[in-house]
């Protein structure tokens, strides 16, 4: 289970979504967002209210002489109630 969710995303797009309880992922590209609502709510305890996916394109890329690709993910953004915190910093 906790394989299936990569790790979470910390761009500054990402932080400022935190402001409006919005929590971005990296998750496994084969889940859908039925798993995906169960996986968050089994693993953080919270009641989710929505989720937004998306599979950016594949980006190419080359060592010497071979030619590939970057691993696919799907980016997930799961907007939770309010009052729910996910802490992504240890307090210190």
């Amino acid at each position: 289970m906790f394989d299936l969710i990569k790790f979470p995303v910390l761009t500054s797009k990402a932080t400022k979504l935190l402001e409006k309880s919005q929590y971005t992922f990296y998750v496994d590209v084969n889940l859908n967002k039925p798993q995906i609502k169960t996986l968050i709510e089994k693993l953080f305890s919270y009641k989710v209210l929505a989720i937004n996916t998306s599979i950016p394109p594949r980006k190419k890329r080359r060592l010497g002489r071979y030619k590939g690709f970057k691993v696919n993910y799907k980016r997930v953004i799961v907007t939770l109630d309010s009052q729910d915190v996910i802490s992504f910093f240890p307090s210190s």
